[in-house]
Protein backbone atom coordinates (compact mmCIF):
# COMPACT_ATOMS: atom_id res chain seq x y z
CA UNK A 1 0.00 0.00 0.00
CA UNK A 2 2.99 2.38 0.99
CA UNK A 3 4.38 2.25 -2.24
CA UNK A 4 1.59 3.06 -4.10
CA UNK A 5 0.64 5.83 -2.09
CA UNK A 6 4.34 7.31 -2.70
CA UNK A 7 4.43 6.03 -6.32
CA UNK A 8 1.18 7.94 -7.05
CA UNK A 9 2.59 10.80 -5.19
CA UNK A 10 5.48 11.25 -6.58
CA UNK A 11 4.65 9.78 -9.70
CA UNK A 12 1.09 10.77 -10.46
CA UNK A 13 1.32 14.07 -9.00
CA UNK A 14 4.45 15.83 -8.55
CA UNK A 15 6.76 14.06 -11.60
CA UNK A 16 3.63 13.80 -13.83
CA UNK A 17 4.46 17.19 -15.86
CA UNK A 18 7.94 16.74 -16.03
CA UNK A 19 8.18 13.19 -17.34
CA UNK A 20 5.14 14.19 -20.06
CA UNK A 21 7.53 15.96 -22.68
CA UNK A 22 10.40 13.59 -22.49
CA UNK A 23 8.54 10.70 -23.06
CA UNK A 24 6.16 9.47 -25.86
CA UNK A 25 2.52 8.93 -24.21
CA UNK A 26 1.07 7.76 -27.29
CA UNK A 27 0.76 4.12 -26.00
CA UNK A 28 -1.02 5.53 -22.70
CA UNK A 29 -4.34 4.52 -22.21
CA UNK A 30 -6.57 7.34 -21.04
CA UNK A 31 -7.18 7.51 -17.19
CA UNK A 32 -10.58 6.89 -16.85
CA UNK A 33 -9.69 3.41 -18.72
CA UNK A 34 -6.88 2.10 -16.24
CA UNK A 35 -7.25 -1.58 -15.69
CA UNK A 36 -6.83 -1.36 -11.85
CA UNK A 37 -6.32 -4.92 -11.01
CA UNK A 38 -3.37 -5.26 -12.72
CA UNK A 39 -1.78 -1.87 -11.12
CA UNK A 40 -2.79 -3.54 -7.75
CA UNK A 41 -1.48 -6.93 -8.75
CA UNK A 42 2.20 -5.19 -9.88
CA UNK A 43 2.38 -3.20 -6.84
CA UNK A 44 1.64 -6.04 -4.95
CA UNK A 45 4.73 -7.94 -7.03
CA UNK A 46 7.55 -5.78 -6.84
CA UNK A 47 6.61 -4.83 -2.58
CA UNK A 48 6.74 -8.70 -2.39
CA UNK A 49 9.93 -8.60 -4.18
CA UNK A 50 11.36 -6.30 -2.39
CA UNK A 51 10.40 -7.83 0.92
CA UNK A 52 12.25 -10.82 -0.17
CA UNK A 53 15.29 -8.76 -1.18
CA UNK A 54 15.62 -7.27 2.20
CA UNK A 55 15.08 -10.54 4.03
CA UNK A 56 17.98 -11.89 1.90
CA UNK A 57 20.15 -9.09 2.32
CA UNK A 58 19.19 -9.58 6.17
CA UNK A 59 18.56 -5.73 6.56
CA UNK A 60 17.14 -5.48 10.36
CA UNK A 61 17.43 -1.58 10.78
CA UNK A 62 16.48 1.80 9.14
CA UNK A 63 19.68 2.20 7.35
CA UNK A 64 19.21 -1.10 6.13
CA UNK A 65 16.04 -0.64 4.66
CA UNK A 66 16.91 2.90 2.96
CA UNK A 67 20.17 1.53 1.48
CA UNK A 68 18.53 -2.01 0.12
CA UNK A 69 15.81 -0.09 -0.75
CA UNK A 70 17.88 2.42 -3.50
CA UNK A 71 19.91 -0.13 -4.46
CA UNK A 72 17.15 -2.33 -5.34
CA UNK A 73 15.03 0.54 -6.89
CA UNK A 74 17.65 1.82 -9.40
CA UNK A 75 18.47 -1.82 -10.36
CA UNK A 76 14.76 -2.97 -11.37
CA UNK A 77 14.27 0.80 -12.69
CA UNK A 78 16.79 0.75 -14.74
CA UNK A 79 16.68 -2.46 -16.18
CA UNK A 80 13.14 -2.14 -17.43
CA UNK A 81 13.26 1.40 -18.76
CA UNK A 82 16.94 0.28 -20.89
CA UNK A 83 15.15 -2.65 -21.90
CA UNK A 84 12.32 -0.36 -22.99
CA UNK A 85 14.47 2.19 -24.46
CA UNK A 86 16.18 -0.34 -26.52
CA UNK A 87 12.87 -1.75 -27.81
CA UNK A 88 10.25 1.07 -28.00
CA UNK A 89 9.87 4.79 -28.82
CA UNK A 90 8.55 5.36 -24.90
CA UNK A 91 12.08 7.84 -24.48
CA UNK A 92 13.08 10.44 -26.52
CA UNK A 93 16.60 10.11 -24.70
CA UNK A 94 18.42 9.26 -21.83
CA UNK A 95 17.59 11.70 -19.43
CA UNK A 96 14.15 10.47 -18.08
CA UNK A 97 15.79 7.10 -17.52
CA UNK A 98 18.52 8.34 -15.16
CA UNK A 99 16.08 10.50 -13.47
CA UNK A 100 13.37 7.98 -12.82
CA UNK A 101 16.06 5.68 -11.53
CA UNK A 102 17.43 8.18 -8.80
CA UNK A 103 13.17 9.06 -8.15
CA UNK A 104 12.92 5.34 -8.17
CA UNK A 105 15.33 4.79 -5.86
CA UNK A 106 14.41 7.45 -3.55
CA UNK A 107 10.85 6.07 -3.90
CA UNK A 108 11.67 2.21 -3.01
CA UNK A 109 14.19 3.12 0.12
CA UNK A 110 11.41 4.54 1.89
CA UNK A 111 9.55 2.14 1.27
CA UNK A 112 12.21 -0.67 1.96
CA UNK A 113 12.37 1.09 5.71
CA UNK A 114 9.37 0.85 5.95
CA UNK A 115 9.15 -2.98 5.21
CA UNK A 116 11.67 -3.43 7.85
CA UNK A 117 10.09 -0.75 10.38
CA UNK A 118 6.54 -2.92 9.97
CA UNK A 119 7.44 -6.36 9.23
CA UNK A 120 7.13 -9.16 12.27
CA UNK A 121 10.26 -9.71 14.01
CA UNK A 122 11.39 -13.01 14.86
CA UNK A 123 12.58 -13.70 18.30
CA UNK A 124 16.22 -15.28 18.66
CA UNK A 125 16.99 -17.77 21.10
Amino acid sequence: MSYFLIGWLVYGVLLYNFFSPMTNTCANSPEDEMIWWAMILSNLLIALFLTLFLNWSGARSISDGLKTGALFGALFTATIDLSMFSMTTMYKSLLPIVIETVVSAVVLAVVGMIIVLTRGKTKEA
